[in-house]
Protein backbone atom coordinates (compact mmCIF):
# COMPACT_ATOMS: atom_id res chain seq x y z
CA UNK A 1 0.00 0.00 0.00
CA UNK A 2 2.92 2.88 0.99
CA UNK A 3 3.41 2.39 -2.85
CA UNK A 4 1.24 2.77 -4.29
CA UNK A 5 -0.97 5.73 -5.57
CA UNK A 6 -3.89 5.35 -2.85
CA UNK A 7 -6.10 8.37 -4.69
CA UNK A 8 -6.05 6.78 -8.09
CA UNK A 9 -6.71 2.80 -6.87
CA UNK A 10 -8.04 0.40 -4.61
CA UNK A 11 -6.31 -2.82 -3.39
CA UNK A 12 -9.26 -5.12 -2.54
CA UNK A 13 -9.21 -8.75 -1.17
CA UNK A 14 -9.26 -11.51 -4.05
CA UNK A 15 -12.39 -12.70 -4.10
CA UNK A 16 -13.56 -16.53 -5.10
CA UNK A 17 -13.38 -15.72 -9.24
CA UNK A 18 -10.13 -13.87 -8.57
CA UNK A 19 -8.35 -16.98 -6.61
CA UNK A 20 -10.01 -19.66 -9.32
CA UNK A 21 -7.97 -17.55 -12.18
CA UNK A 22 -4.87 -16.75 -10.02
CA UNK A 23 -4.49 -20.04 -9.48
CA UNK A 24 -5.09 -21.23 -13.10
CA UNK A 25 -2.53 -18.57 -14.14
CA UNK A 26 0.29 -20.06 -11.45
CA UNK A 27 -0.68 -23.59 -12.47
CA UNK A 28 -0.26 -22.55 -16.42
CA UNK A 29 2.59 -20.47 -15.46
CA UNK A 30 4.25 -23.74 -13.60
CA UNK A 31 3.59 -26.11 -16.66
CA UNK A 32 5.43 -23.68 -18.97
CA UNK A 33 8.54 -22.42 -16.79
CA UNK A 34 8.92 -25.20 -13.98
CA UNK A 35 9.07 -22.13 -12.04
CA UNK A 36 10.19 -22.76 -8.28
CA UNK A 37 8.12 -19.78 -6.84
CA UNK A 38 4.71 -21.05 -8.87
CA UNK A 39 5.59 -24.49 -7.79
CA UNK A 40 6.24 -22.85 -3.66
CA UNK A 41 2.95 -20.94 -3.94
CA UNK A 42 0.64 -23.56 -5.33
CA UNK A 43 2.23 -25.68 -2.70
CA UNK A 44 0.86 -23.98 -0.17
CA UNK A 45 -2.12 -21.89 -2.23
CA UNK A 46 -4.94 -21.27 0.74
CA UNK A 47 -1.40 -19.47 2.93
CA UNK A 48 -0.28 -17.82 0.40
CA UNK A 49 -3.31 -15.99 -0.95
CA UNK A 50 -3.34 -13.97 1.99
CA UNK A 51 -0.30 -12.46 0.44
CA UNK A 52 -2.19 -11.08 -2.90
CA UNK A 53 -4.59 -8.25 -3.48
CA UNK A 54 -6.57 -7.29 -6.17
CA UNK A 55 -5.04 -3.77 -7.41
CA UNK A 56 -8.39 -2.02 -9.24
CA UNK A 57 -8.66 1.35 -10.71
CA UNK A 58 -11.29 3.67 -9.04
CA UNK A 59 -11.98 4.96 -12.23
CA UNK A 60 -12.68 1.44 -13.19
CA UNK A 61 -14.50 0.15 -10.83
CA UNK A 62 -17.38 3.26 -11.12
CA UNK A 63 -17.46 2.59 -14.42
CA UNK A 64 -18.52 -0.98 -13.94
CA UNK A 65 -20.94 -0.17 -11.34
CA UNK A 66 -22.32 2.79 -13.48
CA UNK A 67 -22.67 -0.09 -16.70
CA UNK A 68 -24.51 -2.66 -13.77
CA UNK A 69 -26.69 0.26 -12.88
CA UNK A 70 -27.69 1.13 -16.16
CA UNK A 71 -28.39 -2.98 -16.92
CA UNK A 72 -30.31 -3.21 -14.01
CA UNK A 73 -32.80 -0.26 -14.82
CA UNK A 74 -33.09 -1.07 -18.06
CA UNK A 75 -34.58 -4.52 -17.02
Amino acid sequence: AQNCNLEMIDLDACDVDDQLALKQLLEQHLAYTNSSVAKFILSDFESELKRFVKVFPKDYKRALAAKRTNAELSK
